[in-house]
């Protein structure tokens, strides 16, 4: 039996409880700060409020002051927080880190430096650890298609593990793998992580059609999967632009960690709604009014990324122009201007 402490109570960093928990092994579930509503319930009667389901009897669950004890003797540890949350986990766990100890980030997102660079969720965790304790722990990530609430109703899933070290990953595979959570190994730590980092900016996108087409109704048969598959496509050759800007590879891009998760993406969630209530004419704050207290990490990162991107091409790195969809986007949420899709900018001819 492995004892794997999770810290972040939230629909994905439990979701991740129950492949754990059919395994055998002893999971402590510890919620942060905002979640204490969560440990509270789970403490009462094992219902975890947000899946409406109980979890299962071999999960401990921890409030965040019980962390000490949640680390005591952990085997593994699960980054469960959102990317608002990395600087918190960090400053939580970093008293308690092993070399080996390792630790698998949930966490999706992308760090900017003031001049543009831009880094992956576990080497910006990396940079935060003491000296002491730089490139000494073994920081992976979880990348790939994963409905939180589909994982705990024991659908089929297929997901990365990835990391640097092969075998670091394939040993974390043993733990977490069941009959239907799929898990394939990837070094492309760089590839992996942009793909799933992007893909909640995205779903905003191609959600922009979804809203138009809620407001205006339906014109005969037709509908708007045209556009869909533009957006679709377009947010493709974007996320692809990225990953080769930060050097990472395509296979995984192109498969689970690109278009999987932002297939699963469009079709549900915070950020689908966003592009939705944005398609249908509402501005900005008009739709962040209607989304009140939700969290929208597509926001975020499509602000660290379009803000660098002009910083990278003062450099010399990139051209901001090169992601029209993106820096379109940016404009909507950060200037307030209106919805107007630059269907022109898109797809360059190409000679064969």
């Amino acid at each position: 039996m492995t004892i794997v402490t999770i810290i972040g109570a939230g629909m994905m960093g439990s979701g991740v409880s129950w492949p754990l928990s059919d395994q055998g092994h002893e999971v402590r579930l510890v919620g942060t700060h905002l979640d204490t509503h969560i440990i509270e319930s789970i403490k009462k009667d094992g219902t975890h409020p947000k899946h409406k389901r109980q979890v299962a009897k071999n999960v401990k669950p921890y409030f965040y002051t019980e962390i000490p004890q949640a680390l005591e003797g952990a085997d593994i540890i699960v980054c469960g927080v959102s990317s608002f949350g990395v600087e918190w986990f960090i400053e939580q766990v970093k008293p308690y880190l092993k070399p080996e100890v390792p630790v698998l980030s949930i966490t999706k997102g992308l760090v900017a430096d003031t001049n543009g660079d831009l880094h992956i969720i576990p080497d910006y965790m990396n940079s935060l650890l003491p000296e002491n304790l730089k490139d000494k722990i073994s920081l992976n990530a979880v990348a790939g298609p994963c409905i939180a609430q589909e994982l705990a109703a024991r659908r089929q899933s297929c997901v990365y593990f990835c990391g640097r070290d092969a075998n670091t990953l394939k040993d974390l595979r043993k733990v977490f793998a069941t009959d239907y959570y799929h898990i394939s190994v990837t070094t492309d730590f760089i590839g992996a992580e942009a793909g799933v980092a992007m893909k909640n900016a995205y779903a905003i996108c191609i959600n922009l059609a979804v809203g138009e087409y809620q407001q205006k109704g339906a014109d005969g048969i037709a509908f708007m999967y045209n556009p869909q598959a533009a957006l679709f496509a377009q947010s493709m050759r974007e996320m692809r632009l990225l990953v080769e800007l930060l050097g990472g590879k395509l296979d995984g891009l192109i498969e689970l960690s690109g278009s999987g998760d932002l297939y699963v993406t469009v079709f549900g969630g915070r950020n689908a709604k966003l592009g939705q209530l944005l398609g249908k004419g509402l501005s900005y704050e008009q739709a962040r009014n209607e989304l009140a207290n939700e969290t929208l990490e597509g926001v975020e990162i499509l602000t660290r990324v379009g803000t660098a991107l002009p910083k990278l091409e003062e450099r010399g790195l990139a051209k901001a122009s090169d992601f029209p969809l993106l820096m379109h986007l940016l404009s909507v949420i950060r200037d307030g201007e209106s919805v107007n899709i630059p269907w022109d900018k898109f797809f360059p001819d190409f000679e064969l």
